[in-house]
């Protein structure tokens, strides 16, 4: 029943992180944004999200590495779950290493004086959000056919 639960709960946990990532990158792509509708819109967000995301993305690679554990004897659960873990860390290290530098450097911007790089640092931004949003999604399907197969 306890592998049951952490099943599940992996499974919440990276449909979470995964379709928050998913929804900044359908929704919100600000290459054809004036900058002050950028700046407005992406110090919202980096409020909104920069603490609370990290964490879930935490609690979401512990649930998958435990998910491993409890399946250790399924070689194929095992090493796919492993491997699911690897993804959502690649996908929080382009967060923590790539994308909140640059947040860091947006919350310092004011709306009406644009820095001359900022369109440089939007398209890298985006670039590594590009990188997090495949790899969390790779993760959440490896979780998720996982817990389709038979145990």
């Amino acid at each position: 029943m306890t592998t049951k639960i952490i099943r599940f709960c992996n499974i919440v946990m990276a449909a979470l992180v995964a379709g928050t990532i998913f929804g900044i990158w359908i929704g919100y792509n600000p290459k054809d944004l004036s900058f002050p509708t950028y700046i407005e819109e992406q110090q919202h967000t980096i409020l909104a999200l920069n603490t609370l995301m990290p964490l879930l993305g935490l609690i979401t690679i512990i649930l998958t590495i435990i998910s491993a554990f409890l399946r250790r004897k399924e070689k194929t659960a095992f090493s796919v779950l492993l491997v699911a873990s690897v993804f959502l860390i690649i996908s929080g290290l382009t967060t923590k290493f790539g994308n909140q530098p640059i947040n860091s450097i947006v919350m310092t911007w004011a709306v009406k004086s644009p820095p001359n790089n900022w369109m440089d640092l939007r398209n890298q931004w985006w670039f590594y959000h590009e990188v997090r949003t495949l790899s969390a999604f790779i993760g959440l399907c490896l979780i998720s056919w996982t817990s389709m197969k038979k145990d």
